[in-house]
């Protein structure tokens, strides 16, 4: 996918489509940003309030019919959920590129190409190494898959990223996933002991005490 090209390509369909008004514009822009930061999976996940802040859209209704107009009228793909707790799915439709472009071609014309898939392996690899995310918006689509909440997954994000991806301050973290479904199960257990240390009668005392007889 050609990045510049892509781009091109899009505003110069949205020249010709009187349907469209800026907020659908708005929201594709925003959509695609997101696509960018995921490094333009097939498909990935999105959070609503997310993307309407980013678009500047303000009400739910007018983020769903816009959404939906995307999807009816071909640039985007939109797989909504209603799990509340797993984000609806969205895949960009390609504009503007061929299966034969090279990633890492340089234009004569001076037009901006991406990095060549070996750069961004390249790139993966170190996350890998690093055992870090690339930023919370992964936190939140893995847990999401976990079906766990968003603000479980910046809990951990922020919490881990102030230890600079490190344990105990010296080891660095070799797999963040791996961390994060221990941090699911311990969550789990804090909470069952929680709720069974409120219901425990730590003192042990009589609950059915006679209160007539003398000390």
């Amino acid at each position: 996918m050609n990045y510049i090209k892509h781009l091109n390509a899009i505003f110069q369909q949205f020249s010709k489509d009187s349907r469209l008004n800026p907020t659908h514009i708005s929201l594709y822009l925003a959509l695609f940003q997101f696509w960018n930061i995921n490094r333009f999976p097939a498909v990935f996940y999105i959070n609503r309030e997310e993307i309407m802040k980013m678009a500047k859209v303000g009400s739910k209704a007018t983020y769903h019919r816009c959404l939906k107009n995307l999807h009816d009228w071909k640039y985007i793909l939109y797989l909504p959920s209603h799990n509340p707790y797993k984000g609806s799915q969205i895949k960009m439709l390609i504009f503007g590129t061929t299966d034969e472009q090279a990633l890492n071609k340089t234009e004569t014309c001076g037009e901006q190409a991406l990095v060549s898939n070996t750069n961004i392996n390249k790139q993966k690899t170190n996350n890998i190494k690093l055992g870090a995310p690339k930023n919370e918006i992964e936190v939140i689509s893995f847990f999401k898959t976990k079906k766990w909440p968003a603000t479980e997954a910046l809990k951990f994000y922020n919490h881990y990223k102030s230890l600079g991806w490190h344990l105990s301050g010296k080891t660095k973290i070799k797999d963040w996933r791996a961390l994060a479904e221990k941090w699911m199960i311990k969550s789990i257990e804090i909470k069952h002991f929680e709720t069974v240390s409120h219901n425990q009668d730590n003192l042990k005392t009589s609950k059915n005490k006679d209160y007539g007889k003398p000390l």
